[in-house]
């Protein structure tokens, strides 16, 4: 296992998040051999397998208890798993509710409703973590687009963030689709909550069920997918990003590496995600080679957000290997790869692949949708596409804001709506971030609610990374940028637009 083993602290938020949840620790119970009451199968039982400690703690009567806590400001989810099938499994004060919803509103989970039990869910959090002795991360799950999701959980981020300063915090977060929607202001709470948690999160896995639901019908073939089904997938790419920290592996890549490979500068922390192989449980003779589940992994098929990474560039790429896979199979796989032309990384980061192997092969749920293997990969990439799904959010936000639709709703709940304003700015400026990362790796500068340009052109060995609070910028000698007709965002590409001379000059 890596050397980081410790009590991992996850953190389901909202209904989104508790309904991950209950598929995560099913899939968790399984790989551990862990019964639904919370002992272990006897069959399982091994002295010197200690992996479990990574996401359980145990009792001296060999009772195991998830290291995880589960939040909703109304109580009718976390109600199913108090009366359902693993009502034993989980310490009931770890299980916390309000006593009416956040109302699909990011001002009610916020402000008011959420600053109601957010003394109650640090002390819970507190205990969880003093039980550890040692704490590598906190995970949460959420949903952008709720009222929980969104507005309680940038509030436990924020506290987060003050009293555990030097513990990642990794998000997986359900971002609003493109043609699927639950509530019509999904883009006013996707928006603040990402505007407002920019620099309380290290890396945020970006997930969409528009592109999950497509894979349950496409891969699964099942016509109605149900949350069950997608969070099925979902759980098998948490299981992989937590099993270097829980399984031996060699090279294997732990939750400190991932966050070093894939974040190139602190507000560019936005990986997509995909995985294969992805098929029908009933499907026989398949095979499930080194080489087709790498090449499959990059297709649209299997990728878990609606947006093409054919049409962006990639700035890193971490494949994350599961079961009886060998390591000169992994490298002919990545050679045919960089032959690729649909695959392209920016030009300043031209080796951004990052390859993990855990022995540990995948496990899937008995009578479950999806086929059993004896080798899986995850891809983690921070691809440049991944501005397209702002800019699609930042449209519908704009249509609502212009006419000030459903404002009221936020103001009444103690909002400004000069706080929309900087949100808006705030996202506009990601945008250019990840634009920017096609010329040379500039990056912005942003201090308290004040968004400035700061461009630097960036040297291959000069300058240096710095970040403060409130601060993310790019420190070193400004360096004369490319004429317009030479820079060119990675090989093979057409020479791109001219870009205004005054982006590359050096502001204050």
């Amino acid at each position: 296992m890596s050397s980081s083993d410790g009590g991992i602290v996850t953190i389901f938020v909202g209904q989104a998040g508790v309904q991950m949840g209950n598929a995560c620790w099913e899939l968790f119970c399984l790989e551990h051999g862990i019964r639904p009451d919370g002992f272990m199968a006897g069959d399982y039982y091994n002295d010197d397998d200690n992996s479990y400690k990574t996401l359980f703690s145990s009792s001296p009567s060999g009772k195991f208890t998830p290291r995880s806590v589960m939040i909703d400001l109304e109580p009718s989810v976390i109600n199913q798993i108090r009366t359902g099938t693993y009502q034993y499994l989980f310490d009931p004060l770890l299980l916390i509710t309000g006593k009416e919803n956040a109302a699909n509103n990011f001002a009610r989970g916020y402000y008011t409703l959420g600053q109601e039990i957010i003394d109650l869910v640090l002390e819970r959090i507190q205990r969880v973590c003093e039980a550890s002795s040692n704490l590598p991360a906190f995970i949460i799950f959420r949903s952008l687009g709720g009222g929980t999701g969104s507005g309680f959980a940038t509030l436990l981020l924020e506290q987060l963030s003050n009293d555990y300063k030097k513990v990642p915090k990794f998000d997986f977060s359900i971002y609003p689709a493109s043609n699927i929607s639950t509530t019509i202001v999904e883009p006013y709470n996707a928006i603040l909550t990402t505007h407002y948690v920019m620099d309380y999160e290290d890396c945020c896995f970006i997930l969409d069920n528009e592109a999950l639901y497509d894979i349950c019908a496409r891969r699964l073939g099942i016509e109605r997918p149900t949350y069950l089904n997608i969070n099925r997938i979902k759980a098998q790419v948490v299981s992989a990003v937590t099993a270097s920290s829980r399984f031996e592996g060699a090279p294997n890549v732990g939750l400190d590496i991932l966050q070093t490979a894939l974040v190139p500068y602190p507000r560019i922390h936005f990986p997509s995600v995909a995985y294969s192989p992805i098929t029908k449980a009933k499907t026989f003779n398949v095979n499930v080679t080194v080489s087709r589940i790498t090449h499959e992994s990059f297709e649209p098929t299997n990728q878990m957000i609606k947006c093409d990474l054919k049409n962006g560039a990639y700035m890193s790429c971490c494949l994350l290997y599961r079961g009886n896979v060998a390591l000169n199979e992994v490298n002919k796989a990545i050679d045919m790869l960089k032959g690729r032309k649909s695959i392209r990384f920016v030009n300043w980061s031209p080796t951004g692949f990052k390859i993990g192997i855990n022995y540990q092969a995948p496990t899937t749920v008995p009578d479950g949708e999806m086929r059993a293997t004896d080798r899986s990969v995850t891809m983690l990439c921070n691809n440049t596409v991944i501005q397209t799904t702002w800019k699609r959010l930042l449209r519908k936000y704009k249509l609502m804001y212009r006419k000030k639709a459903f404002l009221h709703h936020y103001i009444g709940e103690g909002m400004e709506e000069s706080q929309f304003n900087e949100a808006q700015e705030n996202i506009q400026t990601l945008v250019q971030d990840y634009n920017e990362m096609l010329i040379g790796g500039a990056v912005s500068y942003v201090a308290g609610k004040q968004a400035a340009r700061t461009v630097y052109w960036r040297a291959t060995n000069s300058g240096r990374l710095l970040k403060t609070a409130k601060t993310c910028m790019f420190q070193g000698p400004p360096k004369p940028a490319p004429s317009s007709t030479s820079a060119r965002a990675f090989p093979g590409q057409s020479v791109i637009d001219v870009l205004p001379k005054a982006i590359f000059k050096q502001s204050g």
